[in-house]
This record gives structure tokens, sequence and C-alpha cells, in this order.
């Protein structure tokens, strides 16, 4: 980078006051809960689908009290389908030691801000600056592109030190004046680059405020930035369900366990192979099970292959599994992972 980093902020400070995006529900707002809710949803999650889900949670748990006072189900099943429900289960953690903790106030600084559950080092930053205007960095995935960029940084971010040395570079680039103003304006600024201009295929650099001062595009590589050479391995697991329903719509369902693939959710009962589904079954359900076509559904580390096994019974009948019936109208309202809730309503 060819100037300094006073240069850096005000011209993103300037950008985003013209030209940064506006109208989002989280946006403009001094308020904690507001922009923690917000942080945590948006991780791996793309913008346009907690639009729809940001204003469902605030109706339902308006703040941080009413979140805590919640039960972990009712977070669960509004959560349904976000996926990442680790997410969720430290959100209402979080939302406890807030009101245990710290009398229903979050901490006023970065550093406290990390000691709860499920808030790390760059959404306690982002909280910090938007609400409380501390001059403390964030890193996540579209700040660390921009940063990279702008600085050249070519160091792998898979290496610890690395990164480390990447926050030490991102907090010398902040504000140092007015700070209660410029914070939260540069944090959304470097966030709106990220998803709007600098973007990691195809990046509209002839109308970034930062083009001059990029060594990624002086030297013509933006794309190759940032470094991180450790890439998440993919895998593929097969599980069998089975799809016990009623006459009446209701359906057998069970809560899975902690931890493991949607722990704490519930679910129809999951096997490793029909010949364990089976065996777990009374001889009279399992002449009349039946193979539906399977399906396969896509999460970021691996590709679950579901085989859905469905038999129609009596309530009364005697499965010999852990869970319970659940009525037509009272499955729709429980935290079920999104292929399941997806498998039932197609039924």
């Amino acid at each position: 980078m060819t100037a300094g980093p006073q240069e850096f902020a005000a011209r993103v400070v300037g950008w985003q006051r013209t030209h940064g995006r506006r109208g989002l529900p989280w946006q403009d707002t001094r308020d904690p809960y507001r922009v923690w809710l917000s942080e945590i949803m948006l991780q791996q999650t793309q913008v346009a689908t907690v639009l729809d889900y940001f204003p469902r949670f605030l109706r339902r748990f308006p703040d941080v009290k009413a979140l805590a006072k919640a039960s972990l189900d009712d977070v669960l099943a509004l959560w349904s389908g976000l996926g990442y429900y680790s997410r969720a289960r430290n959100l209402h953690r979080c939302a406890v030691a807030v009101v245990t903790q710290h009398g229903g106030e979050f901490p006023p600084s970065a550093q406290q801000l990390q000691t709860l559950p499920g808030i790390g080092r760059s959404t306690a930053g982002a909280i910090a600056a938007f609400c409380f205007g501390e001059r403390v960095a964030i890193l996540d995935g579209n700040v660390k592109r921009v940063l990279t960029r702008v600085l050249g940084f070519d160091a792998d971010l898979a290496v610890a030190t690395n990164e480390r040395a990447l926050w030490d570079q991102a907090t010398a680039l902040l504000p140092h004046h007015s700070l209660a103003q410029a914070m939260p304006r540069y944090t959304q600024g470097l966030m709106d680059l990220g998803a709007t201009i600098c973007l990691a295929r195809n990046p509209d650099c002839l109308i970034c405020p930062l083009r001059e001062l990029c060594i990624a595009q002086q030297r013509g590589e933006p794309e190759n930035y940032p470094v991180k050479t450790r890439k998440l391995k993919r895998g593929a697991q097969s599980l069998w369900l089975l799809l016990a329903h009623a006459a009446d719509g209701a359906v057998w369902l069970a809560k899975r366990p902690t931890p493991g693939v949607w722990a704490g959710l519930y679910c129809l009962p999951v096997f490793e192979s029909r010949e364990a589904l089976q065996a777990q079954l009374p001889v009279r359900i399992r002449a009349r099970l039946h193979d539906a076509p399977a399906f396969t559904h896509v999460l970021t580390h691996k590709d679950l292959h579901l085989h859905p096994v469905t038999v129609q019974l009596p309530v009364s009948a005697k499965t010999g599994l852990e869970g319970a019936w659940f009525a037509a109208d009272q499955w729709p309202g429980l935290g079920l992972p999104a292929p399941i809730r997806k498998l039932l309503s197609q039924r």
C-alpha cells in the first residue's frame, strides 16, 4: 500500500458515507443485541437468507432477556433452515450468560465480549466498533479479502502466525479520531466493499475507492488473494431415515444427540444402514417398510446421501425406538433440520 493508514481509513469512511449499502435492518443501530444477532446469523449465510430470518427472530425475541428466557427448543425451531445449528445453541447460551453474568447488558469492550459463548474475535470487534465506538479491528471473510489485496499480503493464512500478522496490520489501519462516528462507518465500509466491489471472483476494481492504494490491483492479480493453502476436505455420508407416519398426519420424531449431525434438533430416527434400521424395529413392522427415493443434502464439509424408509402405523403402535408421535399441527413448530422439514412437507 503506497499511502498511510489514515488515508486508507479516510477513503473507506468517505466511500461508505456516499456509496455504502443502505437499508439492511441491522444497520444504523447502536443496539448490541441486534448487531450481535445479525453477526451470528451472517456467518456462513447469505444476506438474502438472513433478511428473512432476522425480523422474524426479533419479533419473537425482541431483546436479550426474552431470548434468555426462551427454551432452546423454541430457539432451534425459529432457527430451523438457517443451518450451522451450533450457532443457535451458542446464541442461547450467550443470551443466558449476558443476563445472568452481566445484568442483561452486553459488555462494552471487545475483550470482554470474547468471553461470551460463541463470540469470537471478529464478532466481538464488530459489536464493540458498531455499538461502543471502540478502536478495534474485524477480520471476517470479506474484510480479509479487502485487506490482503490492498496490502499485498501474500502470506498463507492457514498458518496461525500469518493470521496474527494480518490482525496486527488490520489494527494499524484503524481510524484514530472521532471514533464514536468513524468506527461504525469504517467497519461497515470494509464489510460493504468486500460484499459489493472486492468480490472473490471478478472484483470491480475500476470503481473501488482503494484502487490507487491496492497492491494486488497494481500487480494485476487481485483474485490470488487471500492466500490460504489448507482447504477443507469434503466427505460423504449415507444415512437411512425412518419416516413412520400415521393416517392423521402424525410423524415419529426423536431429538438428536449432542454432539453430532443436527445435534439438539428433532429428527426422523437416523441409522447408518438399512439393515440397522430394520433390526431396530419389531418383526411385524419390517415387512411393511417402503423405500422412498433417496436424495442428497449438501453441507459445507460433506454431502449427506439420505435414504428415507417409510411405514404407516397407528399412533398406538410401539416402535421400540426413542422418540414420540408429533401431530400434524405440532411438528412444523419444532426445530427440524432443513432436509427433514422439506421431506415431511412433501408428503
